[in-house]
């Protein structure tokens, strides 16, 4: 039950990262909230967490932690994304 419950919390921030990127009109793609919110709340929701002390728990600071990986993580996708379809 713990992994689908951090699978859907990975879902919900990675779209909103793109949210908060904004999408241009066009609909979350899931596959990329799916994995930016998932590398993003790990790398970013840890990071947060241990710098502020508060472990590994649930805490607000590893929850902006986690949005904060996302929208990097959306970031590099979206970048990486714009950057192979150029050539």
């Amino acid at each position: 039950m713990l992994i689908i419950a951090l699978i859907l919390f990975g879902m919900l921030v990675g779209a909103a990262a793109q949210l908060l990127l904004g999408r241009g009109g066009k609909g979350i793609d899931w596959t990329m909230a799916f994995v930016a919110g998932l590398v993003g709340s790990f790398v970013g929701g840890l990071l947060a967490s241990l710098v502020s002390g508060d472990g590994i728990e649930l805490r607000p600071s590893g929850i902006i932690g986690s949005v904060v990986g996302a929208v990097l993580v959306t970031l590099a996708w979206r970048w990486w994304r714009g950057r192979a379809t150029t050539r």
